[in-house]
C-alpha cells in the first residue's frame, strides 16, 4: 500500500502489479484478486466507479441494498415513488413506480433502461413527484412521465409515457434560436431548466414558476424575466416552490443588460435617499404582486406597513412564530420601536455611513414611510427625483449620449449624486473605520457596484457557532454583533459613493485574486425564492407566497455553495461546511428544534462535523460529512420509515437532529448522496490504488483547513479590529500594516474556500486528477501565499505584534486558550505576541500538507507517466516556497529583535516593513580605512541597503547602487573591501580572509537579486534609482534606470527639480548617446526640446531642438552647441518673421557656406556668413526676379557686384547697402545699350547717375560681356560641412586621411545600431529600409583589383547605400539633397542660378567619388581611368560571328567615371529643381522650337517626309507582275500605319528619364528603330550617311512633340560622361542637338 513507508505497489499494463520492497523485517503479503485498472489520471473502473446503495430510514435495523447496473452510475434523481439513474455512458434507467406507462403499474424491482433516448448522451437528469427529465449532451431536453400540470411542457397530453423532446425557444432573438440547457429541476407541477447562457426557463402550473401570467398550466417554456442579467448558478425545486442559486452582481456582469423595473408591478428595483451627509442608494425592492393570493376575494392583499418593515429581506430577522400558521404573525408595536431605535443610535455615533444606515435603507418601502414627521424626503419625493433622472438618462439614449458600455440606473444615481455629496466623503471615511474592514469584498470577486480595480478584504462568512446554537433567535437578531453583520450585508447591495469612497478606504488593503475569479467558483452568492410559503420554506421570515423571485437576504454573506430542496423544506449548504434549513420541521428534517422554521437557521451537528453534500427528501434530510477523518459519513434527519406504516402518510417517529448512519462506513467512500419522497441513495466508490482514498483526504484537509481560517477570522481578527482602543494603541504605521495583513489573509481565506469547493465538486462528479486546479494555476496560491507572508513579516518587523500585546490581553485575558487552540502552539508558557505570530503565520504550515498530499496522489501513477510529473512539479514547487518562506521567518524575526535590541535614535528612520537585517559589524572587526583615531563606524547590512553610522548621524547606501569588490591581499596585504556608491567610495577592512568571504557573500545575497540568495553575487549592471546630493550639476537630480560600477550606465530617466528631463542613454555618469532633453522655459511658459544625440554629458551630433519661441534646430551639435552642418526653422508662415536657415554652424553661430530663405520678404540669400552675419561672397534672388551676386560685409550688400533684373538689364559696379547702388558702375540695358559713370541710389526707387551713355558698333555685340557666377560662392567651398560629417562617421579626422579598415568597421556599426533601432522601435522605418538594410549586411570586397565584376558590385552597393539614411553614404546623399532643394526651390528657382546648380552637382559627383575612391574602394582607377575587357569575353565574342559580317568592333574596357557610377543615384532625386531651372533658361527657344513642330505636324506624313527631302525612304508597294527587281516603285498615296511610328514612341522616353547616360540610350534605341524599319523596306542591309540620315531623324524629332526638348539637350550636354562625347553616342546626340537647332532656327 502506498502509505506503508516499506512496501509499494504500482499497478502496470496487464494487470500486473509491481511490488518494490524495502524492509529488512519479516512480514507477510497477501494479494486479494480485484477487477480494477488505472490508467494515468483515470480511476473509472466500472466495477469500482459509482456503486449504488438505496435505503429508508435511519435505525439501526436499516442495511442499505446494493443496486447492479452495466456501468457506474453517474447521478441520482428521486421523486415520490420512483427514480431515474444516469450511467456512464450517457444511458438512463427508470425504477420504482412508473404509472405513466400503460404496461407498468407495480413498483419496479430492476431498473430498466429508457430506450427512447437511445443514440443520444445524456449528462444530467432530474425527477419530479410524478415526472421525469433528462439533458442530452447538445443541451437538448427531454420529458416524461406526469402532465397533468403542464409539468412536462407537452401540450394536449396528460402523462408523457417516454422521454420526449421539449424545445426552449427564444423568441425575443431574430430568428427565434434554441436555447441549450445545463441542468433540470423538478417539482410536483413546475420544471426549471437552467440555460448555457445562465437564466432560468420554467413551465407547469402554480406561482412557484416567477413568471407573470394568469393562465396555468404554462405549456411552453418561457423565460423567469425577473432574474434576467443574473448570473444563474444552479436551480431546485421542492414540491410547490423554487429556489436558485445565483452569482452576486460584480465587474463581470457589467455586460449584462440592465434591469431597472420590476418586471411584476413596473416598480423602480432601486430607490435613493438624499441625508444630511450622505446618500443611500437601495436595492431591497419589495414587490406588493410577492403576496399570497387569498381564497376568499381573489385579489392581492397588501401586507400591513410595519409587516413590510420588519419582514423585509434585508431587515435583520425578528422573531417568527409561524410554523403553526399560515398567515403572517402579527407584529409588535416594539418592533417598530426596535428599528427605530437603532436608526437613532446610529445618527448619534456621527457621521451616519451607508453602513449604518443599511436596516433603514434596505426595506422595500423605507423607514421613512413610518416616520412621517421625518425631515427626509418621503416616498413621493424619492420617486419624482428618480422619474426626473430616468427621464434625463433616457433622452441622452436617445440623442446618442449614452456610454457605449451598458449601466444600471443603480450607477446613474450614484454618478448623479456624486458631485452634491463630494466634500462629505472625509466624514463618512472616518465612520468607516477598521472595525468595518472585513465586510468588504475584493475586487473581482465580491460584488461591487463601483470601479472593476477596487482592493479589499473578503466579506464575513460566518457567526460563531455559540451564538448560532442558541434556541432564541429573537436575541440572536437583536444582538450589536449581527446587526453590525447585517450592516454588511446591506453594505454589499448599497455603496453611498462607491467610485469615491471605496477607493479611499479599500486601496491600502493590498490587492486581490483577479485569476481566481476566472477559474475558481465563486462564493458570493445570493440564494432567490419563490412559490407558495404556507410552511416557511421561501425564507423570507413569513409565510407569504411570492409570484416573482427575491433574494433571502439573511444567506447573503454566508458563501452558499449548494441549495437542495424537498417537499416543503429547503436546504442550503455553504463553503464553511455549515446547513442552513428552513421550511417545515414536522418530521425534524430541518436538523434543529425549531418548529417549522421562516428563515434559514443552522442545522445542529457536532463540532468539527463538516458537511459538504446535502440532499433533501419528502420528509427527511441527508447530510454527506467529514468527521475526525477523512472517510465520510452521512448523517439522517427527518422521519423514520416503518415497514408497516410505508405507505400510510402517518408520522412515526423522527429524529430532531441529524443523527449518524451506522453503516456508513461500510459503503466505501462516499461521493454523492440523493433523497426523494421516502427514499435515500449514497454512490460510493472502491479505493482502488489508494487514489480515491487521496482525493478525499486533499479534498478534506481542505475544507478543514478553510473553516480553520474563518474561525481565526471570526474569532481572533474580527474581535481585534472591533476595539475601540486598537487605533491609538497601534499608531497610524502600524494600522495600514494591520489593512495590509487583515487583506492578505482575507484573500488567502478567499481562495481555499474556493479551491474547497472545487476540490468538494470534483469529489461529487469527476473524481480526476486532470481538473485539480491546486495542479493547473498553482502559481495563484504560491503569490497568494508569498504575499500573505510578506505581510505578516511588514507587520512583524515592525513591532505590530508586540504593540498588539495590550489590546490582546484587554480581550482574551491573561490565559488566552482560544488563542492558543487556534494556533495550535505547543509552548507552555507563551507571551501573547509569540501567540499571536504563531497565529499568523499558521496558514503558511499548509502548504507541506499540499506537498505532501500531492506526494502521496503521485505515487498512485507510474513515474514515466504525465501526470506522476504533473503533481511531483506541483509538490515540488510548495516544498520549495514553504522552506522560502521559513526563511523569510527567520530573517523578520531576526529583525525584529535587532531592532528592540537597537540603541540611538535612528529606529524610526531606518525601520521600514520591507527591510531585513543580513549582517551587522557590531560583534565583528570591521573599521573603515583611514578613519580617524577617535572615530566610531559602525556598519549594518539590510536586504535593500548599507547603513554607516557615526556617532548621531548616519548615512544610507542603497544596495542596487552598491557594488563591492574585493581588493587582492597581495597588493596591500590587507583583508580589504572596495565599496562603490554613486557619490562615494571607501574602503573597508576585515579582520580575516574568512570574514571577508561572510561580509561579501553576506551582502550579497540580498542585494537587487530580491534575496532569493539564487545569486552569490549581484548582476554588474542594475537597474535602481538614485538622487544625488552633493553639490555639481546633478545635485537633487533623480536618475532612474541602468547603474554599471556606481555610475548611471544605459538607458534611465533624470529629473531635476527644476522640471529638467533627460531621458535615453547613459555612459560612465554622463548622458552619453540616444536622448530626448526637455527643459522648461519659464518666460515663455512653454518647453525646450531636443531629442537626438549626446557625448559626455553634452548635446554631440545630430538632433533636433525645439525652443519655447518656436524655432526648430535640426542638425549637428557638438559640446552642447550647435555646430556643423543644421537648419534652423524660425516662426511659421503666419507669423511676422518666418525665415529658414540650411548651412554651416560654428559655435552655435552661422559661420560658412549657408542658404537663408525669408519669406515674408521673398528673398533667398546663397552664400558665406560669419557670427550670424552675411559677410564674403554670396548670391540674393528675390520673387521679382532680381538677381544679385557679389560682395557682402555687415550683413549688406557691400563691395563689388553685379545686379540683374527680369528683363535682363544689368548693373555692375559698386553697392553699399541692400539693393543700393553707390559708386563707380556700369548700366547695361536690355538692347545692349549702356551707360557707365558713378551711380547712387536704391534699385528700383530711382538713380542719380554721372557718366557717359553708350550704343554699342552692330558688329561688337560680344564686347566685355561679363559671365554671371564670377562673384558667387564656389562650388566645391558649398556645403563643406556636410562632407566633413561624412569624413567623420567614416572615422576619418579630415578627408581624404584615415584607414580603409576602420572605415568599414564604422559602416558595420552603423548598420548593426540602426537594425537594432528598427528591431525595437519598427514603425520608424519603412519596409524597403528595412530590406536595404538587410542586404547591406555583407560588406563588399574592397581590396584587389578591380575588374568589370567587381564595378558591376561596387555600383550596385553605391546603390542600395545611398538609399538609406542609415548609411554614411545614405545619409550624405539625404543631406545634399535637402540642401540642393532649400537652395533652388521657391524663390530660388532662377534661371541666372541655373550655372551654379549644374556646377553643384558636378562637384557633389567630384567629392563622393572621392569618398568612394579614397576612403572605401582604393583600389579603383581614377576618374577617366581604364577597366580591361576580359580576354575571354573577347574570344567568346567574336567566335559565333566568324562567319558573319562584323558588327560591332570589341569594347577595349569600360572608363571609370563619377557620372557613370553616381549620377544613377543623385540625379533622379535633384532631378525636379534641376530640370526647372533648365525650363525657364531655355523657355523663349523652346516656345519658338514648339510653334514650328506645332505647325509642320498638322501636315500628313508622305507631305512632311516630301518637304524633309526623305526620298529614298517612302513607303512603297510592289505588285506581283512588277516584282522584278530594278523595276520602278509605286508611291502609296496614303499609308494605313504612320511611318516610323516605334521610333517615335521610343525617343519619346527621353522625357522619362533622368540621367545623360539614361537619355543617351534613348537616343541610340530611337535610331536603331529607324535602321530596323529601313531595313524591312529595302529587305537588305543599309549603311547610313548623314544625308540620308538626318532628314529620317528630323521627321522622327518633328512626330515625337517632345515640349523641353531645349532642356533636354542641355541637361545632357552639360552632364553627360566626358569618354562618350566623342563616340557612338556622341555622334547621335549631336545629331538630335542639330535637329533642335534647325526647327527653331528655320521656323
Amino acid at each position: 500500500h502506498p502509505q506503508n513507508s516499506c512496501c509499494s505497489a504500482v499497478m502496470e499494463e496487464g494487470g500486473r502489479v509491481k511490488v518494490r520492497l524495502s524492509c529488512d523485517q519479516p512480514f507477510l503479503l497477501c494479494f486479494r484478486s480485484i477487477d480494477c485498472s488505472l490508467s494515468s489520471g483515470d480511476d473509472s473502473s466500472g466495477g469500482e466507479r459509482g456503486l449504488l446503495h438505496t435505503w429508508k430510514g435511519y435505525s439501526y435495523s436499516v442495511t442499505p441494498e446494493r443496486l447492479l447496473l452495466p456501468g457506474p452510475v453517474l447521478q441520482v434523481a428521486l421523486g415520490t415513488r420512483h427514480g431515474v439513474l444516469l450511467v456512464e455512458g450517457g444511458q438512463v434507467y427508470s425504477f420504482g413506480q412508473l404509472t405513466w406507462r400503460q404496461s407498468q403499474v407495480l413498483e419496479l424491482a430492476k431498473p430498466i433502461l429508457e430506450s427512447a433516448l437511445g443514440g443520444q448522451r445524456v449528462v444530467a437528469v432530474a425527477a419530479g413527484s410524478f415526472h421525469s427529465g433528462a439533458v442530452t449532451e447538445d443541451g437538448g431536453v427531454h420529458m416524461w412521465g406526469d402532465n397533468a400540470s403542464g409539468q412536462c411542457g407537452l401540450s394536449g397530453l396528460s402523462t408523457v409515457p417516454n422521454p420526449t423532446p421539449v424545445a426552449l425557444v427564444d423568441a425575443d432573438s431574430t430568428p427565434p434560436q434554441t436555447v441549450p440547457v445545463l441542468e433540470l429541476a423538478c417539482g410536483e407541477q413546475h420544471t426549471l431548466a437552467l440555460s448555457a447562457q445562465r437564466e432560468v426557463w420554467a413551465w407547469g402550473s402554480g406561482s412557484q414558476l416567477g413568471l407573470n401570467v394568469a393562465v396555468f398550466p404554462v405549456w411552453k417554456p418561457q423565460k423567469v424575466e425577473h432574474l434576467a442579467g443574473r448570473y444563474v448558478l444552479q436551480v431546485a425545486c421542492g414540491a410547490s416552490h423554487s429556489l436558485a442559486l445565483v452569482r452576486c452582481l460584480g465587474p463581470q456582469d457589467i455586460h449584462r443588460p440592465p434591469v431597472d423595473k420590476c418586471r411584476q408591478c413596473n416598480q423602480l428595483l432601486y430607490t435613493m435617499t438624499d441625508k444630511e451627509d450622505h446618500v443611500i442608494i437601495s436595492d431591497g425592492h419589495y414587490c406588493p404582486l410577492g403576496v399570497e393570493l387569498t381564497e376568499n376575494e381573489g385579489v392581492l392583499e397588501a401586507p400591513a406597513l410595519t409587516q413590510g418593515l420588519k419582514m423585509s429581506p434585508s431587515e435583520p430577522v425578528l422573531p417568527s412564530h409561524t410554523s403553526t400558521s399560515n398567515s403572517p404573525a402579527p407584529t409588535k408595536g416594539a418592533d417598530l420601536a426596535q428599528c427605530s431605535e437603532k436608526e437613532d443610535s446610529a445618527f448619534a455615533n456621527g457621521a451616519l455611513t451607508a453602513s449604518d444606515s443599511a436596516p433603514s435603507a434596505q426595506s422595500g418601502v423605507g423607514v421613512v414611510l413610518g416616520v412621517k414627521s421625518s425631515a427626509y424626503p418621503d416616498e413621493q419625493t424619492v420617486q419624482d427625483y428618480l422619474r426626473k433622472l430616468l427621464e434625463a438618462e433616457q433622452m441622452a439614449s436617445e440623442g446618442g449620449l449614452a456610454s457605449s458600455s451598458p449601466s444600471s440606473t443603480l450607477n446613474s444615481l450614484v454618478a448623479s449624486c456624486a458631485s452634491a455629496v463630494g466634500e462629505r466623503v472625509a466624514s463618512t471615511y472616518e465612520a468607516l473605520s477598521l472595525k468595518k474592514m472585513m465586510t468588504y469584498l475584493p475586487s473581482g470577486v465580491g460584488r461591487s457596484r463601483g470601479p472593476a480595480g477596487l482592493k479589499g478584504v473578503v466579506g464575513d462568512n460566518t457567526t460563531e457557532r455559540v451564538r448560532l446554537e442558541d434556541s432564541m433567535h429573537a436575541k440572536k437578531s437583536s444582538s450589536t454583533g449581527d446587526i453590525r453583520e447585517e450592516e454588511a450585508e446591506g453594505l454589499r447591495r448599497r455603496l453611498s459613493l462607491p467610485g469615491l469612497l471605496s477607493q479611499v478606504v479599500l486601496t491600502p488593503l493590498g490587492g486581490s485574486i483577479p485569476k481566481a475569479q476566472e477559474v475558481f467558483p465563486t462564493l458570493q452568492t445570493e440564494v432567490w425564492s419563490w412559490g407558495h410559503g404556507e410552511h416557511g420554506q421561501l425564507g423570507h421570515g413569513d409565510s407569504l407566497a411570492r409570484l416573482q423571485p427575491l433574494c433571502i437576504k439573511s444567506l447573503n454573506s454566508k458563501e452558499v455553495v449548494r441549495v437542495v430542496a424537498g417537499a416543503y423544506h429547503s436546504l442550503a449548504l455553504t463553503a464553511q461546511s455549515q446547513v442552513f434549513s428552513w421550511g417545515s420541521n414536522i418530521f425534524g428534517q430541518l436538523g434543529h428544534m425549531e418548529s417549522p422554521s421562516t428563515v434559514p437557521r443552522l442545522a445542529k451537528l457536532s463540532e468539527g462535523i463538516r458537511v459538504w453534500d446535502i440532499s433533501a427528501g419528502e420528509r427527511h434530510t441527508l447530510l454527506l460529512a467529514d468527521g475526525d477523518c477523512f472517510r465520510p459519513i452521512i448523517y439522517y434527519s427527518g422521519q423514520q420509515v416503518k415497514e408497516e406504516a410505508k405507505e400510510s402518510h402517518q408520522a412515526g417517529s423522527y429524529s430532531q437532529q441529524p443523527v449518524l448512519l451506522p453503516f456508513c462506513m461500510d459503503l466505501g467512500y462516499v461521493s454523492n448522496v440523493f433523497a426523494g419522497g421516502q427514499c435515500c441513495v449514497a454512490l460510493s466508490d472502491m479505493n482502488v490504488m489508494g487514489f480515491i482514498a487521496s482525493l478525499h483526504e486533499l479534498a478534506s484537509a481542505e475544507r478543514k483547513f478553510y473553516c480553520k481560517l474563518c474561525n481565526i477570522k471570526t474569532q481572533i481578527i474580527r474581535p481585534l479590529l472591533e476595539l475601540e482602543s486598537l487605533s491609538s494603541a497601534l499608531g497610524q504605521a502600524a494600522t495600514g500594516l494591520l489593512h495590509t495583513l487583515v487583506g492578505r489573509f482575507s484573500l488567502l481565506c478567499h481562495l481555499t474556500g474556493q479551491h474547497a469547493a472545487s476540490l468538494t465538486a470534483n469529489l461529487r462528479r469527476v473524481r480526476d486528477v486532470n481538473s485539480l486546479l491546486v495542479l493547473d494555476h498553482a502559481s495563484i496560491f504560491l503569490d497568494s501565499y508569498n504575499e500573505y507572508c510578506s505581510a505578516v513579516g511588514n507587520f512583524q518587523v515592525m513591532g505590530g505584534f508586540h504593540t498588539l500585546t495590550k489590546p490582546s490581553l484587554d480581550f482574551f485575558g491573561k490565559s488566552p486558550e482560544l488563542l492558543k487552540r487556534l494556533s495550535e502552539c505547543s509552548e507552555e508558557n507563551p507571551t501573547m505576541a509569540d501567540l499571536l505570530v504563531v497565529l499568523f503565520y499558521l496558514p503558511t504550515r499548509h502548504l507541506h500538507e499540499y506537498g505532501r498530499l500531492l506526494l502521496k496522489l503521485a505515487t498512485c501513477f507510474e513515474v514515466c507517466s504525465n501526470d506522476y510529473q504533473k503533481l511531483q512539479d506541483s509538490c515540488s514547487k510548495f516544498e520549495a516556497l514553504a522552506l522560502n518562506l521559513k526563511r523569510k521567518m527567520k530573517d523578520a524575526d531576526y529583525t525584529f529583535h535587532f531592532w528592540k535590541s537597537f540603541p540611538g535614535k535612528m529606529t524610526d528612520s531606518l525601520r521600514k516593513p520591507h527591510r531585513r537585517l543580513i549582517c551587522e559589524s557590531s560583534n565583528k572587526a570591521l573599521t573603515l580605512q583611514n578613519a580617524g583615531r577617535f572615530s566610531v563606524n559602525w556598519f549594518i547590512v539590510f536586504n535593500d541597503s548599507l547603513v554607516h553610522a557615526q556617532f548621531s548621524t548616519h548615512h544610507v547606501f542603497p544596495l542596487a547602487t552598491l557594488w563591492v569588490e574585493p581588493i587582492p591581499e597581495e597588493i596591500t596585504c590587507l583583508h580589504g573591501l572596495k565599496v562603490i556608491a554613486p557619490e562615494e567610495t571607501f574602503t573597508l577592512l576585515a579582520s580575516s580572509p574568512m570574514e571577508k568571504v561572510n561580509l561579501l557573500i553576506g551582502g550579497a545575497q540580498d542585494n537587487v537579486s530580491g534575496g532569493s540568495g539564487h545569486k552569490p553575487e549581484p548582476p554588474i549592471s542594475r537597474t535602481a534609482s538614485h538622487t544625488f546630493y552633493k553639490d555639481g550639476r546633478l545635485k537633487e537630480a533623480t536618475y532612474e534606470g541602468r547603474w554599471l560600477a556606481g555610475k548611471p550606465d544605459g538607458s534611465g530617466v533624470l529629473k531635476w527639480p527644476d522640471g529638467r528631463i533627460y531621458t535615453g542613454a547613459f555612459k560612465n555618469g554622463l548622458e552619453d548617446g540616444f536622448g530626448e532633453f526637455v527643459a522648461p522655459n519659464k518666460t515663455l511658459h512653454k518647453n525646450d526640446q531636443y531629442l537626438g544625440h549626446w557625448k559626455d554629458g553634452k548635446m554631440h551630433g545630430l538632433g533636433t531642438y525645439r525652443y519655447a519661441s518656436g524655432e526648430v534646430y535640426d542638425g549637428s551639435f557638438q559640446d552642447g552647441m550647435r555646430h556643423g552642418h543644421g537648419m534652423l526653422r524660425s516662426g511659421k508662415l503666419n507669423t511676422s518673421s518666418p525665415s529658414v536657415f540650411i548651412g554651416q554652424w560654428l559655435q552655435d553661430k552661422k559661420t560658412g557656406y549657408g542658404v537663408f530663405d525669408d519669406i515674408t520678404k521673398g528673398e533667398k540669400y546663397m552664400g558665406m556668413w560669419q557670427d550670424h552675419l552675411r559677410l564674403g561672397t554670396g548670391v540674393v534672388v528675390t520673387q521679382f526676379g532680381l538677381y544679385y551676386e557679389g560682395a557682402f560685409k555687415d550683413n549688406k550688400m557691400m563691395g563689388t557686384g553685379i545686379l540683374l533684373s527680369e528683363d535682363d538689364t544689368m548693373y555692375e559696379g559698386e553697392f553699399s547697402d541692400d539693393w543700393t547702388l553707390n559708386g563707380k558702375g556700369t548700366l547695361t540695358m536690355a538692347n545692349s545699350d549702356y551707360l557707365e559713370g558713378s551711380f547712387n541710389g536704391e534699385w528700383g526707387s530711382g538713380l542719380k547717375v554721372t557718366g557717359s551713355y553708350f550704343k554699342p558698333h552692330l558688329f561688337d555685340t560680344d564686347k566685355d560681356k561679363t559671365r554671371l557666377g564670377c562673384l558667387c560662392v564656389c562650388a566645391e567651398d558649398k556645403w563643406r560641412a556636410v562632407f566633413e560629417e561624412c569624413w567623420s562617421r567614416l572615422g576619418c579626422e579630415a578627408a581624404g586621411r584615415g584607414e580603409n579598415w576602420k572605415a568599414w568597421e564604422n559602416i558595420a556599426v552603423a548598420l548593426t545600431t540602426s537594425r537594432q533601432h528598427i528591431a525595437d522601435s519598427p514603425e520608424t522605418l519603412s519596409l524597403s529600409h528595412s530590406r536595404t538594410l538587410e542586404s547591406l549586411e555583407g560588406i563588399p570586397k574592397h581590396v584587389g583589383p578591380i575588374t568589370m565584376e567587381r564595378h558591376h558590385t561596387i555600383h550596385l552597393y553605391l546603390l542600395m547605400a545611398c538609399d538609406t539614411p542609415l548609411h554614411p553614404l545614405g545619409r550624405l546623399v539625404e543631406t545634399l539633397v535637402a540642401v540642393y532643394r532649400m537652395t533652388y526651390v521657391g524663390v530660388g528657382a532662377n534661371r541666372r542660378l541655373l550655372p551654379q546648380a549644374v556646377n553643384e552637382i558636378k562637384s557633389y559627383l567630384n567629392r563622393i567619388f572621392q569618398i568612394v575612391r579614397w576612403f572605401l574602394f582604393p583600389d579603383l582607377p581614377e576618374e577617366g581611368g581604364l577597366i580591361p575587357e576580359p580576354t575571354t569575353n573577347l574570344q567568346d565574342r567574336k567566335e559565333p560571328s566568324s562567319t558573319d559580317a562584323p558588327l560591332d568592333s570589341p569594347k577595349p574596357g569600360r572608363v571609370v567615371s563619377s557620372s557613370a557610377l553616381l549620377l544613377p543615384v543623385l540625379l533622379p532625386r535633384l532631378y525636379p529643381p534641376l530640370f526647372t531651372l533648365y525650363a525657364l533658361e531655355k523657355e523663349k527657344e523652346d516656345d519658338v522650337y514648339w510653334e514650328c513642330v506645332l505647325r509642320l505636324n498638322k501636315q500628313p506624313d508622305l507631305a512632311l517626309l516630301a518637304f524633309l527631302g526623305v526620298q529614298k525612304f517612302w513607303p512603297v508597294s510592289f505588285p506581283v507582275s512588277m516584282a522584278a527587281l530594278g523595276e520602278k516603285q509605286q508611291v502609296l498615296s496614303s499609308t494605313k500605319d504612320p511611318c516610323f511610328a516605334s521610333a517615335v514612341e521610343t525617343l519619346q522616353q527621353i522625357s522619362t528619364t533622368f540621367t545623360p547616360s539614361d537619355k543617351l540610350q534613348v537616343i541610340q534605341l530611337t535610331f536603331e528603330e529607324i535602321t530596323k524599319e529601313v531595313q524591312s523596306l529595302l529587305k537588305q542591309d543599309f549603311l547610313w550617311s548623314m544625308d540620308d540620315l538626318f532628314p529620317v531623324f528630323l521627321y522622327v524629332v518633328l512626330r515625337a512633340r517632345i515640349r523641353n526638348l531645349g532642356s533636354e539637350v542641355s541637361l545632357i550636354e552639360d552632364l553627360m560622361d566626358p569618354c562618350v562625347q566623342h563616340g557612338e553616342h556622341g555622334i547621335m546626340f549631336t545629331t538630335l542637338k542639330v535637329s533642335r537647332t534647325h526647327l527653331s532656327r528655320n521656323t
